[in-house]
């Protein structure tokens, strides 16, 4: 049976990088996208391999299990085409590529990956991330050290646990097969888009519903509002639907769609000084694959910085703390330079402080007794008395208290 749908697939730079090292591919049964690394020919190579290889598949299966096993086996003859291209041209040491590769079959969509690229599954409304991200920060939400959101912006975040590259003959690729339904629009991305457009903006644009090709270009416009730091590749896929049905030509973008993508020049022998070395600091890889003493060091880190953060978060916490108690301390004095007349049960008293209180905590505290009776002031007198007389200065206070003295026992 053959897929009916539509797609879409754009791929661009970014406004950080000098060249476009993704590659992706949209066609009748397959669809892919390969992001790759290793510097500037290195990267653009080892994607264009990857597409050129797997764009083979592009044809009709006849069980899910069939086309799932060709993927597996197609993906692991790529990584030993990138083995042998590295030994003919050692200057492309070091390359590699993820691979997310979606392969349509009767009702169900068989998925090959490896890396950091992400398929996706909007259905219902709702955006479903499928693959599963083979970084060492994903290794640290899965055990609970993170949270998803403090993986987005982790320094470590483009390190790669698993990928497809010239060291690994026999690399381990997530295969697995599910159910999908017309009404279904799937992506795949690379974390150019990922890393900078969030899932629920992805699903904003998604809910839309506009053709494939209106959704890639406005994804695209976001990462490029976002900064774009790393190469963007978009390819988009509806199952069925209200979209027209998938017709024409295959479309490849990024690297795999240049021919020099995969025969790059060989390196020229060229001269170097302590001030330009022959190695260019654009071309140095954004992904690489740690050994497993790397990967050893990379957690001790993590734990250094958690401990750090956990300090500096105390000391912030402890500073911010003692600037209250200061301000609060220093409220206090204020309030004891203040003065009012009041009364007590019976009598008129000079206060230091302030008439209110904060919570149970009184604000002013008897100064002076004056050993006026409230009983023998004037109505007027012993009314604002109970009110509290706000005073200047303690001088002015006891001005007020001489005012009153004066008057005792005039008639009400």
């Amino acid at each position: 049976m053959v897929f009916e749908g539509s797609s879409a697939a754009i791929s661009h730079t970014g406004k950080v990088r000098s060249n476009n090292q993704d590659s992706g591919y949209s066609g009748s049964n397959l669809f892919v996208v390969a992001d790759g690394m290793g510097g500037h020919a290195g990267g653009d190579v080892a994607s264009s391999i990857a597409v050129h290889r797997l764009k083979d598949l592009d044809h009709p299966f006849p069980t899910p299990t069939e086309a799932e096993q060709a993927l597996q086996e197609a993906i692991a003859s790529t990584a030993t085409v990138l083995i042998d291209t590295v030994a003919d041209r050692p200057e492309l040491s070091g390359m590699g590529t993820t691979v997310s590769a979606l392969a349509f079959v009767d009702d169900y969509a068989v998925i090959a990956h490896i890396g950091d690229s992400r398929i996706y599954l909007f259905r219902d409304e709702a955006l479903t991330q499928i693959t599963t991200d083979h970084t060492f920060v994903q290794r640290l939400v899965d055990s609970g050290r993170i949270t998803p959101e403090e993986a987005r912006y982790h320094p470590r975040r483009s390190v790669l646990m698993r990928v497809l590259g010239d060291m690994d003959p026999d690399p381990e690729v997530d295969t697995f097969i599910m159910p999908t339904q017309p009404g279904d629009r799937w992506l795949l991305c690379s974390d150019g888009l990922s890393g900078v457009v969030d899932d629920t903006h992805t699903a904003r644009t998604f809910a839309q519903h506009l053709p494939p090709g209106r959704t890639a270009d406005l994804l695209l416009k976001q990462a490029l509002d976002g900064g774009a730091p790393d190469n963007v590749t978009v390819v988009i896929v509806d199952v069925g639907g209200s979209h027209p049905i998938f017709s024409g030509t295959a479309t490849i973008v990024g690297s795999a769609s240049n021919p020099q993508g995969i025969d790059v020049p060989a390196a020229r022998p060229g001269r170097s000084s302590w001030l330009h070395p022959n190695r260019q600091a654009a071309n140095e890889p954004t992904h690489f694959e740690p050994a497993p003493e790397f990967l050893e060091e990379l957690i001790e880190e993590d734990r250094r910085r958690s401990r750090r953060r956990r300090v500096w978060w105390i000391a912030g916490l402890i500073i911010v703390i003692g600037a209250l108690i200061v301000s609060l301390i220093g409220a206090y004095s204020w309030t004891q330079t203040r003065y009012f007349v009041g009364s007590d049960a019976d009598s008129v008293v000079i206060y230091r402080g302030i008439q209110q209180d904060l919570g149970p905590i009184s604000l002013s505290t008897p100064y002076e007794d004056t050993g006026i009776l409230l009983a023998n002031l004037p109505f007027y007198q012993r009314l604002a008395v109970q009110q509290t007389i706000s005073a200047r200065s303690l001088a002015d206070a006891q001005q007020i208290v001489q005012t009153m003295r004066a008057t005792q026992g005039s008639p009400p």
